[in-house]
């Protein structure tokens, strides 16, 4: 099992998800009123957790008991619609390791064509001392 002195710079993965009717655009959330009317294609919000979800499987292996990471920043171009149907791919490539924050890299594709692409960040935590320091906050 690898461990966090092999999380490393140049790390692949990818993952591959079908676009549902629940993934589009107008089922984001009925609290959305304005998208209830939009094309039924992949939603960039959910393009977006596709993304942290491909970044999060890559490094899960990585980290210590009682760590996860969290989103941090993003900077992403969605530059192709996506239909219910297809299947969609995203490929991530950890591109920075400074101390607990990491960088990512990503692409993202269709059947058809590239549909995203972009960088991500991404902080290691320990969960406990992260939901000790909500609870202050309320």
């Amino acid at each position: 099992m690898p461990n966090k002195e092999e999380l490393r710079s140049g790390l692949r993965h990818s993952e591959s998800i079908s676009v549902t009717r629940e993934l589009t655009v107008p089922e984001i959330s009925p609290a959305f009123t304005g998208l209830a009317d939009m094309p039924p294609v992949f939603a960039t919000a959910y393009l977006l957790a596709f993304v942290e979800w491909a970044c999060l499987e890559l490094v899960k292996s990585y980290l210590e008991h009682g760590e996860r990471t969290v989103g941090t920043a993003i900077s992403m171009q969605h530059m192709a619609a996506t239909p219910i149907g297809m299947t969609a791919t995203a490929e991530v490539e950890l591109t920075v390791v400074n101390g607990r924050m990491l960088e990512f890299c990503f692409t993202c594709r269709d059947g058809a064509e590239i549909i995203a692409k972009g960088t991500h960040g991404r902080a290691i935590i320990n969960v406990e001392r992260f939901m000790d320091r909500l609870a202050q906050k309320r």
